[in-house]
This record gives structure tokens, C-alpha cells and sequence, in this order.
């Protein structure tokens, strides 16, 4: 697991430990589902139905990263002994690559993303290497890692990939 400095972070009193459990899986893969089930806001499906699509989808994707990213470190945040998101990060020899960043809804908009982004940037800046990351194009993720100096490199339809050095 990478050491990051996380001083911003800790300042806000957030803190990371590793996804270990069967119990932090199911977290991120709420985390997962509070992030995508607006999505599903128009589907003509029950809540039980979109909750197992979501669950389906969740797993997908994390048997993908598992796979794709054997390297990454994989974070739950907990903010005053309460689990509000999660962090996943590689850090490859030429870049920190950011996989996943996502809070909780009754967490988002209260600085904690600006936050470890901020730590992401300051510890790749001190190792000399960029900071990539995709993005969605929609919701308000784009708008700050635009603000925080981070350019698009490439277009993938509904997500960027955006790129900050130092």
C-alpha cells in the first residue's frame, strides 16, 4: 500500500484504511450504488430490481478492478468512525493513477473530495510524477478537477481522461 501524506484529509478528520472484508465490500459497493442509481431514475423497474441491477454492476466492476489494477491500494473513508466513501489508487513507475473517488450523498459537497485530491496532487508532485484520473463528464466531479489544474488528455464519450503534474 502507498503512504500518502493525507494532511489535508486528516485535517477534515477523515481517515483511510484498507478494504479488508467482506463488510467493506459491501460498503463500497453501497457507495457504488448511492453514485449510480439516479441513473436508474427513468428505468420502468421496481426499487428491488434497480438494487440488484446495481448490485450486478457493482460486482462487475470490482472483479475488473481487482484484475486490471492487482496493485492498487483500495480505501474506505471514514470520517469520525463513520465510513463515507471510498479511494482507490495504483501508482504505476510513471504516474499515480486515481481509479475511484466517490463519497456518500450526505457527504459530497463538503470538501472532503477537494481534499484528497489535494493529498493525491501533493504526493505525486514530492515523487515527480502526474496525476491521472477518468472522469464523468457529467455531475460536478469535472468542474474541480478542472478548478484544481487538471486538463483533459483524452475523450472516452461519457468520461475524460484528465491529467495534472506539478
Amino acid at each position: 500500500m502507498a503512504q500518502f501524506g493525507w494532511e489535508r484529509s486528516a485535517k477534515l478528520g477523515l481517515r483511510f484504511r484498507p478494504v479488508v472484508d467482506e463488510d467493506d465490500v459491501l460498503f463500497v459497493g453501497r457507495v457504488y450504488a448511492s453514485v449510480f442509481k439516479d441513473m436508474l431514475e427513468d428505468v420502468p423497474w421496481n426499487d428491488g430490481q434497480k438494487a440488484y441491477f446495481l448490485l450486478l454492476q457493482f460486482r462487475k466492476e470490482h472483479e475488473f478492478y481487482q484484475e486490471n489494477h492487482p496493485e492498487a491500494d483500495w480505501l474506505v473513508v471514514s470520517f469520525r468512525d463513520t465510513d463515507v466513501g471510498r479511494l482507490y489508487v495504483e501508482c504505476h513507475p510513471d504516474e499515480h493513477h486515481i481509479i475511484d473517488i466517490a463519497l456518500m450523498p450526505h457527504f459530497r459537497g463538503r470538501g472532503a473530495g477537494e481534499a484528497m485530491l489535494r493529498d493525491l496532487m501533493d504526493e505525486a508532485a514530492r515523487v515527480g510524477k502526474p496525476l491521472s484520473a477518468e472522469v464523468p463528464k457529467k455531475g460536478r466531479a469535472m468542474a474541480l478537477y478542472r478548478r484544481l489544474g487538471f486538463v483533459s488528455t483524452d475523450d472516452h464519450g461519457a468520461s475524460e481522461r484528465m491529467r495534472w503534474e506539478a
